[in-house]
């Protein structure tokens, strides 16, 4: 499973598919630099339910 911002959203298909292998994954807003530490910690914990979903497989 990996956290990746959208950027990488093409990236990651690319190589899933190389690779024949899809991974839980979740995608966050883009850009991650520059950000300041209450961005990153609002950025965090908007993503944690979805982290634990994909950790737990009951987003499927």
């Amino acid at each position: 499973m990996f956290v990746a911002s959208t950027e990488f959203v093409e990236a990651a298909a690319a190589q899933s598919a190389a690779l024949g292998f899809t991974p839980a994954s979740v995608f966050v807003p883009h850009p991650i630099q520059d950000r300041t530490a209450l961005e990153m910690q609002d950025l965090a914990d908007n993503a944690l339910s979805a982290i634990v979903r994909a950790l737990t497989n009951k987003g499927q």
